[in-house]
């Protein structure tokens, strides 16, 4: 009812055609019409476009292109009115023809989103061949071989994970616990086996006998088709079942009856292996014996420079200074990269000041935003501040932010929002959700609404968990709609306690934190490491990370690392100086083409991953290496802890509030958790970076300073590459340099310069 209208200007179009070819006017009213029609239905879908992508969990380039073409086709069609009201009749045939153009596009991308790749090939009469059951993840290729082998149990799991992802995308709208059309069910073993009113619907070994896949291969309109709407089962999804159906239908039995990975969650300490030459530190040597297993040999550990700069990034956020890169390089001891990273680490204030980012979007704490205007939210930022700076232990970390005081009670609190909100977006099943992602990597945002399709967790988990942190008990809704149901209250993981359901609401906090902090939830510190290992290493062991059920690429390290975090007092720091001073972390960085890659299950560890600064990183490293991209008029006064201690002449950035610099270079808004940026440049950073206001000005101001200062080209290019690139620049850049900036050096040349390096690999990655 939306989106039809705009389509009436591919109508205004055609029509415009038969006009012009019979050089008649008779249609101009008409056609007015339909552009009115479709430039105000325009607006109303973009609006409600726009409303639908920050409520979904829309992402990836399709949508994106959607979301850009759809405001281009909405600002051409109010630009086409505008054409015929003034009576420009070239500019106007223009504009449609551009307009109905954006609608092609717009309209493709959209189809792409709602109906898949296949929306128009899958209505054609030709091209529909039966495929062979191949698939493009590498972990079901067993399906398409002809051995007659069986199946092992990691091959039985991958096969049961995607014929349950076939079913619960196509099937569970009518087949499952919220409606049981024809009596079936295909959601458990039992009553999938059972059947329906009609029978069983499945023969193990026979799918040339089952009813299930006689239904999915009948044509669209028939009676019996399956299913009875939506997109039809491709064929390789039809062919999955039936190799599955071929192997007798298997199911997981016994005590585990998950067919998804469910990760353990006891810890778990297991034996390290023996040390070989100087592969001393544990993670060495668990990474020295996976590299045994997957072939690899060890590289050469990057150079001195490489690694100050690293570190430096990843400890405290900042460029090192010309000063100490000289004599770091310089020193000739031994054990000078150790004595490197416990000294970053005691910079108790610029540590504190760089981990800020990272805590900020876990814990969506921000400086202003939703909420903060009508009192509905609260910020953390004084007790984390303080809490990073004196290194708290993990455990207590944890505790104080489930069961908080006055000055970290914001991060359950979640944000109160304004107007009426669907159910699983309440405070209390904000703090279910966020305690879940943040501290389990466990997602209960589908099961919020409804049994879940990517875990076994149920709705009704989701709700007596977000009851635990609820004055009420709050009644189970459905996809929004009421049912009548009280789920209790109850901690996710139950072999971890048992909440009093009858205490205040203070108590069962209390509860609750000593249960998810107690040594045997391995899971919670598996989370933690986990996340630690990603900012690091720019990959975790598991990825996503939010998803911790997934195999690590080491188990073993994985477990070692969550163990030795918990036996040595969850001490943060003594677990990134374990990960900074090893031999893994000193590895040369790779790239990848595809970040893709690095989430699939073939994904094989060879060192760190090369990824860009965050945003906070490069607005630091512009600020110090040229010039302040923010004064003091920036800082976050109020919600800052008073005696904050600035060791460089400049405010962070972690300490501003977000604006629309930070927000191009990839700050999250902070109104939903994020545990994770992208690294990938896009064009909203680019333009950013050509046309912002913000960075803009900081170049011209910067370039009149250096010109005062430096009245000649060399020194000042010489300054300049020490100061953003850690080195003197090469003959040929000095040449080049020197051409821009002029003999003399000239304003305009220097902010040219700046921006060159400020845009160039080298200064924007951490290498």
């Amino acid at each position: 009812m939306v989106h039809f209208p705009v389509g009436l200007l591919c109508v205004a179009l055609l029509l415009e055609i038969v006009g012009w070819s019979r050089k008649s006017t008779d249609l101009r009213a008409g056609i007015t019409a339909l552009i009115w029609i479709g430039a105000i239905s325009s607006v109303v879908a973009a609006i409600l476009g726009l409303i639908l992508i920050n409520q979904e969990e829309y992402g990836g380039d399709t949508v994106t292109i959607h979301q850009w073409s759809g405001l281009a086709t909405m600002a051409l069609a109010l630009l086409t009115v505008f054409a015929v009201q003034t009576r420009r009749l070239v500019l106007y045939r223009s504009l449609l023809f551009l307009t109905v153009f954006g609608v092609t596009i717009a309209g493709h991308y959209g189809a792409l989103l709602t109906h898949g790749e296949d929306y128009l090939t899958s209505v054609l009469p030709f091209g529909n061949e039966k495929q062979s059951p191949t698939t493009t993840d590498p972990n079901l290729a067993f399906i398409s071989n002809t051995s007659s082998q069986p199946l092992d149990a990691k091959q039985i799991e991958d096969l049961n994970l995607e014929v349950r992802s076939i079913l619960a995308h196509n099937c569970y709208s009518c087949h499952s616990a919220t409606k049981m059309k024809g009596e079936l069910r295909l959601d458990t073993k039992e009553l999938l086996m059972k059947g329906g009113e009609n029978g069983p619907i499945l023969k193990a070994g026979h799918p040339e006998d089952s009813d299930m896949i006689r239904r999915v291969k009948l044509p669209a309109g028939h009676d019996d088709a399956m299913p009875t709407k939506g997109k039809r089962l491709t064929d390789k999804e039809i062919a999955v079942l039936e190799f599955w159906i071929k192997q007798g239908a298997p199911w997981p039995s016994g005590a585990q009856k998950s067919i998804y990975r469910v990760a353990a969650l006891e810890p778990r300490m297991p034996a390290v292996p023996a040390a070989t030459g100087d592969l001393t530190n544990p993670i060495d040597r668990f990474v020295n014996a996976y590299f045994q297993q997957h072939k690899l040999t060890w590289k050469a550990p990057v150079d001195d420079r490489t690694y100050l700069r690293r570190v430096y990034l990843d400890v405290i956020g900042l460029l090192p200074t010309p000063e100490k890169i000289q004599s770091f390089t310089a020193d000739p001891r031994p054990n000078k990269r150790e004595l490197l990273v416990t000294e970053l680490l005691n910079q108790n204030d610029a540590y504190a000041q760089h981990w800020l980012t990272f805590w900020n979007d876990a814990l969506r704490n921000d400086y202003s935003g939703t909420g903060y205007i009508t009192g509905g939210r609260f910020d953390i930022t004084k007790w984390l501040y303080a809490s990073l700076k004196n290194n708290k232990p993990y455990n207590l970390f944890v505790k104080e932010l489930i069961s908080p005081t006055k000055e970290s009670e914001g991060f359950i609190k979640g944000i109160k929002w304004r107007g009426t909100i669907n159910s699983s977006q309440s405070t209390e099943m904000q703090a279910a959700q966020n305690v879940a992602q943040v501290f389990l990597g466990l997602n209960l945002k589908c099961a919020s609404c409804h049994d879940s399709f990517i875990s076994d967790w149920k709705l009704a988990d989701a709700y007596a968990f977000a009851n635990v942190f609820s004055d009420t008990t709050l009644e189970i809704h459905r996809c929004d709609k009421p049912t009548g149901k009280i789920a209790g209250r109850a901690i996710l993981f139950k072999e971890l306690g048992t909440i009093n359901g009858e205490a205040p609401t203070a108590e069962r906090l209390r509860e609750l934190a000593e249960f998810m902090t107690q040594p045997k939830d391995g899971r919670l510190y598996r989370t933690l490491v986990n996340r630690v290992w990603a900012q690091l290493m720019g990959r975790g062991l598991v990825e996503p990370v939010d998803m911790m059920d997934n195999a690590p690429w080491s188990q073993d390290l994985l477990d070692w690392l969550a163990a030795d975090f918990a036996a040595n007092g969850y001490d943060i720091k003594k677990l990134m100086a374990n990960i900074l001073t090893s031999k893994t972390y000193q590895l040369p960085s790779i790239s990848v083409k595809d970040p893709a890659l690095l989430t699939a299950p073939t994904f094989v560890f060879e060192g760190m991953v090369r990824r860009r600064m965050s945003a906070e990183q490069f607005a630091d490293a512009v600020s110090l290496a040229f010039n302040p991209v923010y004064g003091d008029s920036a800082l976050a006064e109020k919600r800052l802890p008073e005696n904050i201690k600035q060791e460089i002449p400049f405010p962070r950035a972690s300490l501003v509030k977000n604006d629309p610099f930070l927000t191009a270079l990839g700050r999250p808004n902070r109104e939903t958790v994020s545990t994770s940026r992208t690294s990938q440049a896009n064009l909203l950073q680019a333009l950013e970076l050509t046309n912002g206001a913000k960075f803009n000005a900081a170049l011209k101001q910067g370039a009149e300073r250096w010109k005062a200062k430096y009245p000649t080209s060399d020194r000042l290019v010489n300054q300049l590459y020490w100061n953003a690139l850690g080195r003197a620049p090469q003959p040929k850049e000095l040449a080049v340099a020197e051409k821009i900036v002029g003999k003399t050096p000239n304003v305009e040349g220097i902010q040219d310069l700046v921006w060159a390096i400020s845009l160039h690999p080298e200064f924007q990655l951490i290498n």
